[in-house]
């Protein structure tokens, strides 16, 4: 897994209880992420989610419903 730094500032929040990690829709490559993984009995961060700081965590959670590529073309504006 990835550490807890802010996909949208950077901003690592390792020693703090704020923020935390989003897993958004899954696309067809993120299930064959998933089938690769589990086959070869491997683990790491999905590449359909992403951690997120307390002053950026609300608006993407609102938009876990969309996959990563659109909720991130939405949060960087």
């Amino acid at each position: 897994m990835k550490p807890p730094i802010c996909c949208i500032c950077d901003k690592d929040f390792r020693n703090s209880d704020e923020g935390g990690l989003i897993y958004f829709k899954r696309r067809p490559s993120d299930e064959e992420w998933e089938r690769m993984m589990e086959e070869k009995g491997m683990v790491g961060h999905p590449p359909y989610a992403c951690w997120f700081c307390g002053q950026h965590f609300e608006r993407a959670k609102s938009l876990e419903h969309l996959t990563i590529d659109e909720a991130m073309k939405i949060l960087k504006k």
